[in-house]
């Protein structure tokens, strides 16, 4: 092309130059020259368009848009509701007496692992056991007389009323004794389930009443997760749907299912409750402990992509670039396709792509539809 130019410029250059040597006095003569020299390059123009048309036919080096591709990837989509929970315990209780005393011995430490039914705080019983050896000594009494009483009114002797008077008062001290002994074993404080002493209130000699606890007692063996759910995923959210726990502040995760959904919608936040069951055998995951949860509410199977290749054209109609062969040349095909669900960057495509579909990738916001390309394979 750069020859033809020349060409061009040096014909008009000896053209002129010959004219040179003409004397020209009238205008009439000057455009008569000016229409030959337009004519001539307008000819040569017209040769150079069809010089150059000649050439990129025959070309073989001719540079194309280069690209990466991507095969439509067809397999098992899932999309999650994320919400943040808080880990329960069950068994995470303030244990307080339920009658007040002085403490007198604390049997057990901080951090102690018990079993059910331990004695873990003994608080003062000097006056109840008091109270219980003097009502043993008036029964005793009370069951000799009783037993005397009623030996004379089986011999019929003795009238029935001094036979039911010493019946009732032994009943009656014996009803008192149980009394002062179920007292007394309120007096002991012992562990309702197996558990670790994870903080011990009050000190040896110090007063205690049932308001205030004196220890708390823990087993964090078992655990859950507790959420609140917008209302709006109740059709999806049933006892069983799969769920991912993430605690981040101890770079843990475990998958499990929803265990338990409320029946009352909360009017502030217009929210229910789910609880997720979680096995902590190593006790790492600890009460009041934050976590990010994920609710699977959609999965279905199909073409995925991902969400990063989908475009926008100026009608709002989503849309992918492919490629085709076409006369052993990559074309650049423009497929709508029809976005059902996107999650962690993602597409879930319902219409507008098969299995055997392949997509631009690299390179795709710089071809369109029609494009010849070429496909780098590295």
């Amino acid at each position: 092309m750069k020859k033809i130019n020349i060409l061009i410029i040096s014909a008009i250059l000896t053209f002129s130059c010959g004219q040179k040597e003409e004397t020209t006095t009238s205008l009439e003569k000057l455009k008569n020259k000016e229409l030959k020299l337009v004519a001539k390059i307008d000819s040569l123009t017209n040769e150079l368009k069809i010089v150059e048309s000649e050439i990129s036919k025959l070309d073989t080096t001719k540079r194309l848009p280069i690209i990466t591709t991507l095969p439509v990837q067809y397999d098992m989509f899932k999309h999650y509701v994320e919400i943040q929970g808080v880990v329960q315990a069950d068994k995470n209780i303030e244990i307080r007496p339920e009658l007040g005393g002085t403490v007198t011995q604390i049997l057990v430490k901080e951090g102690q692992k018990v079993k059910a039914g331990q004695l873990l705080v003994q608080l003062d019983d000097t006056e109840i056991k008091n109270k219980i050896d003097e009502l043993n000594t008036q029964l005793a009494l009370a069951i000799t007389t009783f037993e005397r009483q009623e030996r004379l009114w089986n011999q019929k002797i003795g009238s029935e009323m001094q036979y039911l008077q010493a019946k009732a008062q032994k009943e009656s001290l014996e009803n008192s004794l149980a009394s002062l002994k179920t007292q007394n074993n309120k007096m002991k404080i012992s562990a309702p389930f197996s558990g670790i002493v994870d903080e011990i209130f009050p000190k040896n000699g110090e007063l205690t009443n049932p308001q205030t606890p004196i220890i708390r007692l823990v087993n964090l063996d078992k655990v859950y997760v507790e959420a609140d759910v917008t209302e709006s995923y109740l059709p999806v959210v049933k006892i069983g749907t799969e769920a991912i726990v993430n605690f981040t502040s101890i770079h843990k995760e475990v998958t499990s299912k929803i265990a338990q959904i409320g029946h009352y919608i909360n009017p502030d936040n217009r929210s229910f409750k789910t609880r997720i069951n979680i096995n902590n055998t190593d006790q790492s995951i600890k009460p009041n402990l934050l976590a990010d949860l994920k609710i699977l509410d959609f999965k279905e199977e199909g073409i995925i992509i991902p969400s990063t290749l989908i475009q926008q054209d100026q009608n709002g109609n989503n849309y992918v670039f492919t490629v085709t062969m076409e006369t052993n040349e990559n074309k650049v095909v423009k497929s709508l396709v029809t976005v059902k669900k996107e999650y962690n960057h993602t597409a879930f495509i319902s219409e507008g792509l098969q299995k055997n579909d392949v997509l631009v990738n690299a390179g795709a916001r710089l071809v369109k539809s029609g494009d010849m390309v070429k496909i780098n394979r590295n």
